[in-house]
């Protein structure tokens, strides 16, 4: 359960850093800071349904696209966070578009990678000075 619970946190915090630059270095993609919450939650549920679903289906028809499921969910879960929420907008065209899902889905993965290092190295300090 506390594997689960740390897994989750992990990928919400890793959601929160991906939309966080994004909208930093992209023009056209907000966040609103009264919605931050509500779009970091929104997207990173819609992410974790999709991303085995579009992965399940692109190895069944398109075995050759694997690589790509994750910018695809990425991409996906952009676009309904922005549909149903007010909290995330993406104006612009096509190249706002692509900038964003590259961006979230590379912040994101960086994020979930280096979060875990940084979380066993924090209880390693913390377990020395306990001694």
């Amino acid at each position: 359960m506390i594997r689960f619970l740390v897994r989750t946190a992990i990928f919400l915090v890793s959601a929160a850093v991906g939309l966080l630059v994004t909208a930093w270095l992209v023009d056209g993609f907000d966040v609103s800071a009264g919605g931050f919450v509500t779009a970091v939650v929104l997207f990173a549920v819609i992410q974790s349904v999709l991303a085995p679903f579009i992965a399940k289906v692109t190895a069944r028809n398109a075995s050759a696209l694997l690589g790509g499921v994750g910018l695809l969910s990425t991409f996906v879960a952009l676009w309904l966070t922005a549909l149903f929420g007010d909290a995330l907008t993406i104006d612009g065209g096509a190249t706002t578009w692509i900038a964003a899902t590259v961006i979230v889905w590379l912040a994101t993965a960086l994020a979930t990678l280096l979060l875990p290092l940084i979380l066993v190295k924090a209880g390693i300090e913390a377990a020395r000075n306990r001694t």
